[in-house]
């Protein structure tokens, strides 16, 4: 195959940092090439250069693309030559429709008005090529992130594509719009569209990519060809520098007893009224326990999650909430955090932070009193804490005064967390802590989450990925369709047993674990 696109040393700074220094690659025309590296190595930064998001002379080095030497002023520059990108964040109006979204920018209009019978047609078109489903007319806002995905690329392939660049496609899909978005890729190359795609899912890097390039501290580490000799572990080893040896950190738990618990949660949809997306649910948690919660997309674990953190879902219909032997009434967010209780949310863009504050602003905004004297904020103070957990978190940016937006995920992710950890809580609740992240960010997660569990703090982790949650996890509680189906120790959880209750097909087949805590354990 020939070389389709070269970039060669290609070098970008922003003020206090070298994103990218010297980093060369070389893709070739029609096969689907992987961009490997830890959070804050530069993939993005790289993609950003090429598509023309940071313009031609705002970097130093070389783009060829088809041979020819390419300088793109803007993204609309890169699309002309055939280039388009879809970041992680879509770039999507969700209050209009698939067609309206499609043509964005680009409306198919005849002396000054839209033909809006030629944009449905050629939508309709675009959409089969998908195999995307659905009425062009509904709202974006309507269908799921999997089929968001697909109205981006559809975007991308109306304008006569030929290199697409995916910035973590399948971050925020569940396992089968994953499978649906890579096959999708699979045809896309079988018609000679090329692909880059930034992932830190190794799984489906080595089921999709013909070649890797690893990326580490802004350079260019090697490229590997993908074949059945490839396992992940050799590209970890070239994300990191070292060989992680095991995905989780070391355990050796010490349980004390149950100081939380929920009984009969019941919560209704807060547009749906005959609805339930908490069914009855009881469980509980000891000091020092890991707790995780699997389940299918729309089992109703972030629906649990974000109802018990002071109701902040849904419409509580019953149920109690018990923290050391203590009925507690958690009727908004703030007597939540009062009680000891901190919920880190699954979507940390649109709900876990403040993208116009600084990272000293973000981690102390969920308890101001702690860095206040008679109401007014002492920047001293703010500033300690802050720089106390940029070194602790180890969360890469040159100073507590940089903007969270400025961050990579994975540290954007610590900042979240660190936002929590602040309001010293007796239970932390993470919501998928690991998405979107590298797995050295992950591991040292991992480590965060342990040392909280170790301190007798009390940890629910929610998660996507089974591995994760049977790695870190002590018991696991399985929920299917709002109601929580059954509970596993460690020692007897496996993926085939947590799928099983995930669909709800063993529920029946065994009980359910121990809802409640043995008698006499709760003072």
């Amino acid at each position: 195959m020939a070389a389709l696109l070269e970039m060669r040393d290609i070098t970008k700074e922003f003020p206090g940092v070298k994103a990218l220094d010297r980093v060369s690659m070389t893709v070739e025309q029609g096969e689907v090439h992987a961009i490997c590296g830890e959070n804050g190595a530069g993939k993005s930064t790289l993609m950003n250069v090429l598509s023309g998001v940071y313009p031609s002379g705002s970097y130093s080095g070389e783009i060829l693309y088809r041979g020819r030497l390419a300088a793109f002023r803007d993204i609309r520059a890169s699309e002309r030559a055939g280039i388009a990108i879809i970041h992680q964040e879509l770039a999507l109006v969700p209050e209009l429709s698939i067609v309206e979204n499609l043509f964005l920018g680009n409306e198919k209009a005849r002396w000054g008005v839209i033909d809006w019978v030629a944009a449905k047609a050629r939508a309709v078109e675009l959409m089969a090529r998908v195999d995307l489903r659905e009425d062009p007319e509904t709202a974006v806002k309507n269908i799921g992130v999997g089929k968001q995905q697909l109205v981006e690329i559809a975007k991308a392939l109306n304008k006569n594509v030929e290199l697409l660049i995916l910035d973590e496609p399948t971050a925020a899909l569940n396992e089968d719009d994953s499978r649906h978005l890579l096959d999708l890729m699979r045809g896309l190359r079988q018609k000679g569209i090329t692909c880059i795609m930034i992932s830190h899912k190794l799984n489906e890097i080595r089921a999709i990519a013909d070649a890797i390039t690893i990326i580490r501290d802004g350079r260019t580490v090697e490229t590997l060809r993908v074949d059945e000799s490839l396992d992940e572990d050799r590209i970890i080893r070239g994300m990191v520098g070292r060989s992680l040896g095991s995905r989780f950190p070391e355990r050796h738990p010490a349980i004390g007893d149950v100081f939380f618990e929920v009984r009969d949660w019941t919560v209704r949809h807060p547009q749906i009224p005959d609805r339930l997306v908490c069914k009855g649910s009881s469980f509980f948690v000891r000091r020092g326990e890991i707790v995780g919660f699997a389940g299918l997309m729309g089992s109703g674990r972030t629906e649990l999650a974000r109802s018990l953190f002071g109701r902040s879902y849904g419409i509580h219909l019953r149920g109690s909430i018990v923290k050391d032997g203590r009925e507690l009434q958690l009727r908004r967010v703030a007597e939540a955090i009062h009680e000891g209780i901190a919920y880190v949310t699954e979507d940390r863009k649109a709900l876990g932070l403040n993208l116009l504050d600084d990272i000293k602003e973000t981690i102390v905004s969920a308890d101001l009193n702690r860095v206040a004297t008679h109401s007014v904020i002492d920047g001293n103070r703010e500033f300690a804490a802050a720089e106390g957990f940029r070194h602790s978190l180890n969360i890469k940016a040159p100073t507590v005064d940089e903007s969270v937006d400025k961050l990579s995920g994975g540290n954007q992710q610590k900042v979240v967390l660190a936002k929590w950890l602040f309001t010293e809580p007796d239970l932390l609740i993470l919501d998928e802590p690991t998405r979107g992240i590298d797995v050295g960010a992950k591991y040292e997660i991992y480590a965060i989450i342990m040392k909280l569990a170790e301190s007798g703090k009390g940890v629910i982790v929610i998660s996507s990925e089974l591995p994760e949650v049977l790695g870190i996890s002590d018991r696991i509680y399985v929920l299917c369709e709002g109601a929580i189906t059954g509970v596993l120790d460690r020692t007897e959880a496996n993926q085939e047993n947590l799928m099983k209750l995930m669909t709800a097909t063993g529920a029946g087949d065994r009980p359910a674990g121990p809802a409640r805590p043995p008698a006499g354990t709760l003072q």
